[in-house]
């Protein structure tokens, strides 16, 4: 993002949304089927992250510190049931595992380490939704195997409701959900010519999934960056009555974000609902995919200064601003942009012994990441969130 890319650049986005729509459609019936799928701190007092917009004078900064080796973790491994092929890179023969025992530290405070009992015990009889593209699904695979192992075989069960997927565990009477909706607002094939259009201020197809959760969390990123490619995400955008062939990406962004800030002005109540957007999760998939080919441990503090901030989180941020619901930015790209080393890369999927001696031949995916990996982290923000 942001460098020029060499020929032939189309390749590794084509192979991005395949494995998108894999992740999505592609292991949705696994779980019914019943197959393989898809250091210890003290709690820190001033962990007190209250649902707010800007944080409050007692939060505490968790994007901003290190990743620190850690070999107590990770907090599950790649037996969990639930994970998409497409992110188990232990199964599919990754032969390093330390990009598992990374943990990260905030300047000046610690997050909680993750407990799966203690996290059920503050959701019980809620419904956490996470909504979004196949990062989040790779997000909602984290958290579903970061409780799984606590709950016994015969309470614990998948269900599907159309662009939605909930992992329910019976006996705490909660779920955690998926709802696919990539940019929020609706994408719909439309006449004679069956095109892709996507409704910059149209939303409510997808936001009557939302209804009656306790606890939404938002990303809308990735997709939005696709629309000068040749493989673009839609054909054409329509706001009200007009209908445009072009528009700059980030104000189609800006628009759909706002019809999204305005669904929730109008329609949740802060007092029954919280609202967290994560930003976007960043991908290495500069020089057509390789940035995170063989990548063994992260990039230094000192790199810091290197990092990326793409400038979809500006704009989340100004949105965010001007909403009168208290939505919490919850900020994850700089701590993942250090992470290169945790992308599948060509471990993706089981490699015969012809892709195992020649990888660089083959296709490398720098955008979702390995689980277990950088989304656990994600999660144990999360928790300490609630």
């Amino acid at each position: 993002m942001g460098e020029s890319t060499p020929p032939c650049s189309c390749l590794p986005l084509i192979f991005f949304l395949s494995v998108t729509l894999f992740f999505f459609y592609g292991e949705s019936t696994q779980f019914n089927r019943g197959e393989d799928p898809w250091l210890e701190e003290e709690k820190d007092n001033d962990i007190n992250m209250v649902q707010s917009q800007w944080g409050s004078p007692k939060s505490c900064d968790m994007s901003v510190g290190k990743w620190v080796y850690d070999p107590s973790y990770p907090l599950y491994d790649s037996t969990c049931p639930y994970l998409s092929s497409a992110v188990n890179c232990q199964r599919n023969g990754r032969p390093d595992s330390d990009y598992e025992k990374w943990r990260w530290k905030p300047q000046g405070c610690s997050i909680p380490r993750f407990n799966a009992l203690e996290f059920l015990g503050k959701i019980r009889r809620k419904r956490i939704m996470l909504v979004g593209d196949s990062i989040i699904r790779n997000q909602w695979e984290s958290l579903v195997c970061l409780v799984e192992s606590v709950i016994p075989t015969e309470r614990k069960i998948v269900t599907y409701t159309g662009p939605t997927m909930a992992f329910h565990l019976l006996d705490f009477e909660t779920s955690i959900e998926f709802c696919w909706a990539p940019f929020l607002v609706e994408l719909k094939r439309e006449g004679p010519l069956n095109k892709k259009i996507l409704h910059l201020d149209s939303i409510e197809e997808n936001a009557r999934f939302w209804r009656g959760v306790d606890l939404l969390v938002f990303d809308s990123a990735h997709w939005w960056t696709h629309a000068s490619d040749s493989s673009s995400t839609w054909d054409l955008l329509m706001e009200g009555n007009k209908m445009f062939t072009e528009m700059n990406p980030m104000v189609a962004y800006e628009k759909g974000l706002t019809t999204w800030a305005r669904w929730v002005d109008l329609n949740l109540d802060p007092r029954q609902t919280q609202v967290i957007f994560r930003s976007v999760s960043p991908h290495h998939n500069r020089e057509s995919g390789w940035k995170c080919y063989n990548q063994r441990e992260p990039l230094g503090y000192s790199s810091l200064h290197q990092v990326h901030i793409p400038g979809q989180v500006k704009i989340l941020e100004g949105v965010l601003k001007q909403m009168r619901f208290p939505v919490y930015f919850q900020d994850i790209t700089t701590m993942s942009e250090l992470r290169k080393d945790g992308h599948p890369s060509v471990y993706g999927k089981v490699l015969d012994q012809q892709e195992k001696q020649h990888p660089r031949d083959y296709n490398s995916d720098c955008s979702h990441w390995c689980l277990p990996g950088v989304p656990d982290t994600w999660n144990e923000m999360l928790n300490a969130l609630i």
